[in-house]
């Protein structure tokens, strides 16, 4: 091929794709905030010196991060310390508790409770602390109805016994489960022959190993059940 017959070469170009991002302004942090994403609605020194000049001694400690307060009290007064914030400080809806293991020798439980003011737009995050040989704290549920379930999950996952809720029984696990698995010694990969599982084949025995493959053994898979002996039928 002649040069002339040859196609003149072109300089191709390649346009870059437009992103359009949405422009976020910086965190501006509020009026007393130590922190720029800190909110107002979680710094509550008044409610602080309220319960520390009510109960004295039975406020434990209290913690102050992020603009966050947190207020870890006496076990045994948790109820009537709820009933003050309810009654008195207009915390009345409950978010929602849970269970911390701290896995210390003593007081190794903790129990926290998310509280809110809706009216005043206040959020208070309340603590206390049970022994491992005793897990024993008082319920709730006298104060906010709403406890009621999250108490029984942490009955469930941490075995902390709520005393004067009106049902406490287990959430997930079986009623006649012996582990609480949220403990850190329960193991990760579960405990072989605590749980029956439903087999995964129709002539597979039932499972006794949650994570079988993990100790050694190859169970049926459901895609790999055997051919039906049509003779049979």
């Amino acid at each position: 091929m002649s040069d002339d017959a040859r196609p003149a070469n072109r300089t191709s170009t390649h346009e870059t794709l437009n992103f359009h991002f949405t422009p976020v302004d910086p965190p501006k942090p509020e009026e007393g905030a130590i922190n720029p994403h800190a909110k107002r609605t979680t710094h509550v020194p008044d409610v602080v010196a309220a319960l520390k000049e009510r109960f004295g001694a039975d406020v434990h400690e209290v913690t102050l991060y992020a603009n966050e307060h947190t207020v870890r009290v006496a076990r045994e007064r948790i109820v009537d310390i709820g009933r003050f914030l309810k009654e008195e400080l207009g915390f009345t809806y409950f978010v929602d508790l849970g269970g911390i293991d701290r896995f210390t020798e003593e007081d190794r439980f903790e129990i926290f409770y998310n509280l809110v003011n809706i009216d005043a737009g206040k959020r208070l995050r309340l603590k206390i602390r049970v022994d491992e040989d005793e897990p024993v704290a008082p319920s709730v549920t006298g104060v906010w109805r709403a406890a009621n379930w999250q108490e029984r999950e942490c009955w469930d996952m941490f075995g902390i016994r709520f005393e004067g809720h009106p049902d406490l029984r287990r959430m997930y696990m079986p009623e006649d489960f012996e582990y609480h698995p949220l403990r850190k010694e329960f193991p990760l990969l579960g405990i072989p022959g605590s749980l029956p599982l439903p087999p995964q084949a129709p002539d597979a025995p039932v499972s006794l190993d949650p994570f079988p493959a993990a100790h050694g053994s190859k169970p049926i898979k459901s895609y790999e059940e055997p051919e039906t002996d049509l003779s049979e039928e």
